[in-house]
């Protein structure tokens, strides 16, 4: 698993609403950054590195709800949910298609084919989930998920009242 982008400049004196945008800005480069390869059959762990970056992606947004306009976190939070879930269907297939390919390599020859046909219909059930995914991984979809969450965050910071002189 990746490790979360470090949030630079983040102090405990800095108002809410700017550690709000550093980290929203922080956590969507890094699911930005995740999504490459996602759709990669044989490389899964793409897939699950962008997962977790949308989880962190979306307790971000939670945590700091409180400093975004609600029409518009509300809109983001459901597309990052309904990324997470995308995702979340491929990487089951992932899971059960490594677990049965362990669990095959442990059984005596003649067993096997039984559960290489198992196998064989989570891949076809992986390749359908993978089309469903892909829509939400394209570069124009992912590019208008950031500019939001952009926005977002920028408007956290612009309601940060100055500091007196």
């Amino acid at each position: 698993m990746a490790a979360p982008t470090p949030i630079e400049g983040v102090t405990e004196e800095m108002p809410f609403g700017e550690v709000a945008a550093l980290v929203v800005e922080a956590r969507v480069s890094e699911l930005i950054a995740h999504s490459h390869g996602v759709l990669d059959l044989e490389e899964i762990g793409h897939l699950h590195d962008m997962r977790v970056a949308t989880r962190r992606l979306r307790a971000a947004l939670e945590v700091f709800e409180p400093c975004f306009p609600k029409r518009r976190y509300r809109r983001l939070l459901a597309d990052v949910k309904g990324l997470a879930d995308a995702l979340g269907e491929r990487r089951d297939r992932d899971v059960a298609i490594d677990s049965l390919t362990a669990f095959a390599d442990s059984l005596p020859r003649p067993d096997r084919p039984g559960v290489a046909s198992l196998i064989e219909s989570y891949r076809d059930q992986q390749r359908r989930a993978n089309q469903e995914l892909a829509p939400a991984v394209h570069r124009r979809w992912l590019a208008g998920l950031e500019e939001r969450a952009r926005e977002l965050a920028a408007e956290a910071r612009a309601a940060v009242p100055e500091e007196p002189r």
